[in-house]
């Protein structure tokens, strides 16, 4: 179509003046169904403005329904009722709803370094991974041997855990070996301690098999288990070598302490260590099922570490657990890919997962030093910096008597996207709001440049 029609006024901003007369366009007909738009890089050229506010026209065009993007194809125009746009509806002045201010920076702790994943390596193996005849059939529901087996290497050699392959269990999702597990456990359990604040996604997975929660209070400093001697429930799930969302790590009293308890109560330990890898200031402290298996379910994944898209995460059961869980799901389909396990086994038996390991741990730890250092440099005493000592985000505990909600939409005001903290707590509240704060994903340029503009939204 013609761009030609478009003509600026200095009234209202540009994006807003293209969203209006493209969807005076599709309500007239003008434009018809399935047609495609220019793309945003020829729009922008054509009208002379720049690629962001052509691209904030279309989203709001999308957002509405009036288009819809198809991939790398470009945007297509959507079928409109008349009901739209009749009775007597004047469409050149409806105000569109406004959009977020553009996104310059995403302080996400969910995505991994882009700029360092093993690219070429992991397309390689995955290519190798075709050609075998294994890859064309469903795979095993307890997961694929040869990675089962690197795992039981891995963890022997990393975390202490010594496990046959047999009670490794691989699964989409923590979440999803959970819901399973819970399947299996509330036989014989119906109540369920849960850190506070701590992990939200597990509590909704124990809730989904209506377990009765109990809460385990935890601060800055670590858990209170002074608590622990009051709570009626025998299964407890806490996540020892990197607390979430504090970051705190269990020290070895506790641990003991914990093990003692699980095996007084005849109960079991839900040990979820999620992305103790990086750790910035000392090894990784040895997991809690290293120290006595018989009463841990140990869980980890390589979402954190390696790419959350390839969705495989892994479960050790004890002993004790093995048949009960094997014979429940004996006739349930593998919830993973098979080609993602055989490439991931194929990748660490090449010594590959080691080696980006010990990588990403020097890379997140330079970016981890860049963040504290530029939160100190334009706050000084009016944030508390929480567990930079490992992880990939800290938290910022703001001392400026403003809301948390009040924090994020200021900051996204300015183009910054930084995250809540109260959704990890149940009564264990603080005083004071905290912000959630990930940087793997982000380069050091881009840690600096958010952080100042975090200083201008929060002055």
């Amino acid at each position: 179509m013609k761009t030609t029609i478009f003509a600026f006024t200095d009234s209202s901003p540009k994006y807003k003046q293209i969203y209006e007369q493209f969807k005076l366009l599709i309500e007239q007909g003008d434009i018809k169904v399935d047609e495609p738009l220019p793309s945003i890089r020829h729009l922008a050229q054509s009208l002379q403005v720049s690629r962001n506010t052509t691209l904030m026209a279309y989203e709001q065009l999308v957002a509405e329904g009036y288009i819809r993007g198809e991939g790398r194809v470009g945007f297509f125009v959507n079928e409109v009722e008349p009901l739209c746009f009749q009775e007597g509806r004047n469409s050149s002045h409806h105000e569109p709803i406004e959009p977020l201010s553009p996104v310059h920076i995403d302080f996400r702790a969910d995505v991994v370094d882009q700029s360092h994943f093993p690219l070429q390596t992991w397309r390689r193996i995955s290519n190798q991974v075709l050609t075998g005849k294994d890859s064309f059939r469903y795979g095993e529901p307890f997961g694929e041997l040869c990675l089962r087996e690197q795992i039981s290497e891995y963890l022997l050699q990393s975390r202490g855990v010594r496990t046959d392959p047999h009670a490794i269990i691989i699964g989409s999702s923590t979440q999803q070996l959970l819901v399973y597990l819970g399947l299996v456990l509330k036989h014989d359990f119906s109540g369920m301690i849960v850190e506070d604040p701590g992990y939200d996604g597990a509590r909704e997975a124990f809730q989904l098999n209506s377990f009765t929660l109990e809460t385990l209070p935890v601060y800055e400093t670590g858990a209170d288990f002074s608590h622990l001697e009051h709570l009626k429930s025998r299964l407890i799930y806490v996540a020892p070598s990197h607390h979430s969302p504090y970051g705190v790590s269990m020290p070895i009293q506790q641990r003991h302490a914990l093990i003692h308890w699980a095996n007084k109560m005849q109960g079991y330990i839900i040990e979820d260590d999620y992305d103790s890898e990086f750790r910035y200031t000392q090894q990784p402290f040895p997991a809690l099922a290293s120290i006595d298996a018989t009463r841990v379910i140990y869980l980890g994944n390589f979402s954190k570490c390696f790419l959350p898209g390839i969705r495989l995460s892994y479960m050790v059961l004890p002993q004790s657990l093995i048949d009960r869980y094997k014979n429940q799901f004996a006739h349930f389909e593998s919830t993973t890919s098979l080609l993602s396990q055989f490439a991931m086994a194929k990748f660490m038996e090449a010594g590959e997962w080691n080696r980006h390991i010990k990588r990403m741990r020097l890379v997140y730890k330079r970016k981890m030093q860049c963040l504290v250092s530029e939160l100190r440099r334009y706050f000084e005493r009016d944030v508390s910096i929480i567990g930079e000592q490992s992880g990939l985000y800290l938290l910022v505990k703001v001392h400026l008597d403003r809301s948390e909600e009040w924090l994020i939409e200021q900051a996204s005001i300015q183009g910054v996207r930084v995250y809540p903290t109260s959704r990890f707590f149940m009564k264990n509240r603080t005083d004071q709001p905290i912000i959630k704060i990930g940087f793997s994903n982000l380069s050091i340029e881009e840690i600096q440049f958010g952080v100042k503009l975090l200083k201008e939204a929060w002055s």
